[in-house]
């Protein structure tokens, strides 16, 4: 009896303590599983899940040839060669290797990131050529591992390269197109996710697989064509050597729609080693970027404006003395003798600011320049030919320049009055030449725009015409007066010079230099212009040519006409427009 009551008693306390060990495992187990399952999930995950990004490859960049796409940026292969510090056997190896095939291509601390065991992914080396790749790959170096990137590459050299713009070592675009469309020709990078064995090589695929593919940039086709725009500059680079002048800008547009057809600045620079850059204001793009008073050009748009109202016709007439006084200030001309009643069409032609502060005048009272003629004014020149503002052209780093409004304590009548001549605003290149254009085409502004079409599976598809985004920015009989004006002024001095058969106008532009204080202009220095177009019954081109220099007095009719005289003569046997008969 007493041996039974031992053996049950022992019976008890050994089942209690199998009952402890066992609440102790199940315990255990419950807090392995359930509650640090999140832990040991990572844990397994790091050991086992491979993450890859797939890069996106980036828009392509075209010009157009003949009607046609033609390639101004493209992309090439080169590899990142990243390490996987877990999985790597012999770390010596693979720093051997690396600074024997790749040595430019590390990164700094390459061999301190091999260390980073608690990680998967670490990059040692960038921009590793297809042969370097391959070079390493034949090592057969465990842990080692390469992904395929793009850079850019620019066939044509430093062409339009302020309107392109560049793609920095990050993978950012900067400047230009590059920058205004970045996310656009960026794309998408896809995911790929794997679950892997130690050896890294893929298990059986299952629901921890995951495979997002990249979706690429848009490739966009440019308005500019790449002949135009090579021989703009050409022109351009000849006209600065010929006048000693620094810099320069040549815009050709479309009348008719607002499509740039070339965009050239000088200096410039190779997009594909902007590094090599130590001026920074060599990736501006000075036709968007750099507001000026624009001078003279300016009067065409006060002589529209004046006959758009009403107020004057070309061959009306006034007083010309050579000074006209505002305000207690004194007005006179650059050009002197053409005194007497003379008409305003002689006033365009020989550029005589009292004829245009005249104009202004007429606007009001006809004596002084009063805020209902500040106001008329205002409404044109910001308003209708947008001066003083942004244009939405797509490139990066547009200014919108200034034009004070009336009711502003700077919009007085002395300013307007200077602005009637064209000093006392700032306006752009691009802003200029999209108002002439609204002036002359009959009256209908478009904005400007550098994108044509896009190319989608090896096809050209272009975006639809561009609409006018205003139409009767001035009545058709006005525009039909200001073409007649523009081209009998240009004839009257230097039409022997164009293509015989073909109108041409234009307007020579002498721009002051406001001094860095703000006290006054510069007596030594002078910005040339001159903005006119050709065609035959309506201008088929605007082209507008800017020269400037640090201490140089430059000349519209002198130094810039003779730039737009070349690019027009050759514009029209390239475009084959047809003469007159």
């Amino acid at each position: 009896m007493k041996q039974t009551v031992l053996y049950t008693r022992r019976s008890r306390i050994f089942a209690t303590i199998l009952l402890l060990i066992v609440s102790i495992f199940v315990v255990r187990l419950f807090y392995l599983q359930v509650i640090q399952h999140g832990h040991y999930a990572a844990l397994a995950d790091q050991e086992q899940l491979k993450k890859e990004r797939i890069p996106a490859m980036r828009g392509l960049i075209y010009a157009k040839s003949d009607g046609k796409p033609s390639l101004l940026v493209m992309n090439e292969t080169v590899y990142t060669v990243f390490a996987d510090p877990a999985i790597i056997k012999d770390k010596q190896e693979v720093v051997d290797v690396m600074k024997r095939v790749a040595g430019g291509n590390l990164r700094t601390d390459f061999e301190a990131l091999l260390d980073k065991t608690d990680s998967r992914y670490q990059i040692i080396a960038t921009k590793v050529t297809r042969l370097q790749a391959d070079k390493i790959k034949e090592e057969g170096l465990s842990g080692v591992g390469f992904q395929a990137v793009s850079q850019r590459v620019y066939p044509e050299g430093s062409l339009a390269a302020q309107v392109l713009g560049f793609v920095n070592g990050e993978g950012e675009g900067l400047y230009g197109l590059e920058g205004y469309m970045d996310a656009d020709l960026q794309g998408v990078d896809g995911r790929l996710e794997t679950v892997t064995d130690v050896s890294d090589v893929p298990l059986t695929i299952g629901d921890r697989n995951v495979r997002e593919p990249a979706q690429n940039g848009d490739n966009i086709v440019l308005t500019i064509d790449r002949n135009i725009q090579s021989y703009a500059e050409q022109a351009l680079a000849a006209g600065l050597k010929r006048t000693g002048a620094t810099n320069g800008s040549v815009l050709i547009m479309d009348p008719t729609s607002g499509e740039i057809m070339a965009m050239a600045n000088l200096p410039t620079y190779n997009p594909a080693e902007y590094f090599k850059v130590t001026d920074v204001a060599q990736f501006n793009n000075n036709a968007i970027s750099k507001p000026y008073e624009p001078g003279s050009d300016v009067k065409t748009l006060t002589m529209a404006t004046g006959i758009d109202q009403g107020v004057v016709k070309p061959e009306d007439t006034f007083l010309n003395t050579d000074a006209i006084e505002i305000d207690g200030w004194t007005i006179g001309n650059a050009t002197k003798g053409k005194t007497g009643i003379i008409s305003f069409q002689t006033a365009l032609t020989w550029s005589l600011n009292t004829g245009f502060v005249t104009v202004a005048q007429r606007l009001g009272d006809g004596k002084t320049i009063t805020r209902s003629a500040r106001e008329t004014m205002y409404q044109y020149f910001h308003d209708r030919f947008r001066l003083g503002q942004l244009t939405g052209i797509e490139l990066a780093n547009e200014a919108p320049g200034i034009l004070y409004a009336p009711d502003h304590q700077e919009g007085n009548a002395i300013r307007y009055a200077t602005m009637a001549f064209g000093q006392g605003l700032d306006a752009t290149l691009v802003q200029v030449t999209a108002g002439f254009s609204a002036m002359i085409n009959g009256g209908s502004y478009y904005t400007p725009t550098i994108v044509d079409g896009y190319v989608v599976d090896n096809s050209y598809d272009p975006i639809d015409a561009p609409k006018p985004v205003e139409s009767g920015v001035v009545k058709e009989s006005t525009s039909d007066s200001m073409r007649a004006m523009m081209e009998t002024a240009r004839a009257s001095s230097f039409g022997y010079l164009d293509r015989q058969g073909y109108k041409i106008g234009g307007k020579t532009g002498t721009s002051q230099v406001a001094r860095e204080d703000g006290r006054g202009y510069k007596d030594d220095e002078s910005i040339a212009t001159y903005l006119g177009y050709g065609g035959t019954d309506m201008p088929e081109y605007v082209i507008m040519v800017s020269l400037s220099g640090e201490g140089r007095e430059l000349q519209g009719a002198r130094d810039a006409l003779p730039v737009f005289t070349d690019i027009s003569n050759w514009i029209i046997d390239y475009l084959k427009i047809q003469p007159k008969g």
